[in-house]
């Protein structure tokens, strides 16, 4: 019995701890939900507003910046701009509950020494990224080459680049990797080099040819008076005589005068008589039939 009277004199308190827990639990959620609710609001309504404010100075910008800038600066600008604008409006609705803008500046130290640790990688695209942006080796719409991906420059990020290659696929490369290779641009000068190379047979008028070539790059449309065109024997090779023809043309219609100039030059150089060689060997035989009939000779009697 006296075990029976301990039991029950313990639940009473019990029952008194978990109500008094329950009163408490209760009373810090009217605080929060009841008390502390127009604040909440107040705060809910900053953010609101910070968003839409955001969403109104982008809509602003794309509508009186966007085309007077170059996009590879322009884009980077506005989303530094709009999460600026909602950041801020954050840290001010934030500032009614106690936490202050030192304080998040503190904790936010904090974080970015753990993050940086945890991200080196991303971190140093970032920080590629904002190379590339300032120094400008490229730009959207640049037709490039970065280490074997070569392409149009189609998006420039904080983090990555992303190339549009010949055939039409999307390679996204780490800004790291763009910052660290070797670059070639092609249309950041004012004109390019096009290159041929044919060969002629060694029974052709080399200077026939010569002056047919010649006279095909000055007609073209897009090869440059300056500098001039220029036709010029560059070896002797066993089936031909190669010749180099050069012109300079503006980047953007570099391909297409190349493509035309090397369509036209068989036909020019046919109507002209010229013959374009293509690789043979003459081989000559000695008679030996003598030696092949002691061989043969030799193998029947074995």
């Amino acid at each position: 019995m006296e075990n029976v009277d301990v039991v029950n004199t313990v639940k009473p308190n019990n029952v008194s701890t978990t109500s008094s827990f329950t009163t408490s639990i209760l009373d810090k959620l009217r605080e929060i939900f009841i008390d502390k609710a127009p604040t909440i609001l107040e705060a809910a309504a900053i953010i609101v507003v910070s968003v839409f404010l955001a969403l109104f100075i982008r809509q602003l910008m794309r509508k009186n910046l966007k085309m007077r800038i170059p996009g590879h600066v322009y884009k980077p600008l506005e989303t530094a701009i709009f999460y600026l604008i909602v950041i801020l409006g954050v840290v001010i609705a934030l500032s009614p509950f106690g936490i202050s803008l030192s304080g998040l500046i503190l904790a936010g130290g904090f974080a970015g020494i753990v993050i940086g640790f945890a991200a080196q990688q991303s971190l140093s695209n970032l920080m590629s990224g904002i190379f590339l942006l300032v120094e400008q080796p490229l730009r959207i719409g640049d037709p490039i080459q970065v280490a074997d991906v070569s392409g149009v420059v189609h998006d420039i990020s904080f983090l990555s680049t992303r190339i549009r290659t010949w055939d039409g696929q999307i390679v996204r490369i780490p800004n790291n990797t763009v910052f660290n290779e070797v670059i070639t641009n092609y249309i950041r000068t004012k004109a390019r080099r096009v290159d041929i190379k044919i060969g002629v047979h060694y029974k052709s008028d080399l200077d026939k040819a010569i002056n047919v070539i010649k006279e095909l790059l000055d007609n073209h449309p897009y090869c440059l008076a300056n500098p001039a065109p220029e036709v010029f024997v560059e070896e002797y090779s066993d089936s031909a005589i190669v010749l180099r023809a050069r012109c300079w043309a503006p980047p953007p219609v570099w391909f297409t005068t190349k493509i035309e100039i090397q369509t036209k030059l068989k036909k020019v150089l046919d109507e002209a008589g010229v013959v374009i060689p293509y690789p043979q060997l003459d081989l000559h035989l000695v008679s030996s039939t003598a030696d092949i009939s002691v061989k043969i000779q030799d193998r029947k009697e074995k």
